[in-house]
């Protein structure tokens, strides 16, 4: 039976060992462990029968603007919902922050199409926030605002965002 729930520091493992043939195929950035640790609270997890079989987490950028980051499911796990359901429930999250569009920077641009988003090419903000985010040190912040220091961590992925 699947359930999704927010992430403890005890899944931390399980969400490496998830993300890491990603990261060998240069789908997903790594991370630090200790980034991870840090950001915890902003991530949910998957299970099946008590096993961790996906994650993915949202970061708030801006009062109206959060980033679903690093959705990934297992590949024998793969086609049955799973990615679907953390997705929803990332959505959820960002509804009860208040956040009112959510930003993805993704290969999968079908799956999260079928979820609303569509793709863009602008950098949804006016100058006073572009302004203010780009004082931000998060490697996320700078990808989203399409920075030159993270183009080489970007190239063929597609920006899409999603208004709730």
């Amino acid at each position: 039976m699947l359930s999704i729930r927010p992430a403890r520091t005890s899944d931390v493992i399980s969400i490496t060992q998830i993300a890491q043939p990603l990261i060998d195929s240069r789908v997903l950035l790594g991370k630090e462990l200790v980034e991870i640790y840090e950001s915890i609270q902003e991530f949910v997890v998957a299970e099946v029968d008590s096993q961790v079989v996906g994650f993915g987490a949202l970061h708030v950028m801006w009062e109206d603007l959060a980033e679903v980051r690093t959705l990934a499911v297992l590949e024998n796990s793969m086609r049955r919902g799973i990615g679907a359901a953390m997705l929803n429930e990332l959505i959820e999250r960002a509804k009860t922050l208040g956040v009112s569009r959510v930003f993805c920077l993704t290969f999968e641009t079908e799956f999260f199409q079928k979820h609303g988003f569509i793709e863009i090419s602008n950098i949804p903000v006016d100058p006073e926030t572009y302004a203010e985010l780009v004082r931000s040190h998060d490697d996320g912040v700078a990808e989203f605002l399409d920075l030159a220091r993270v183009k080489q961590n970007t190239l063929g992925n597609s920006r899409m965002l999603r208004h709730l």
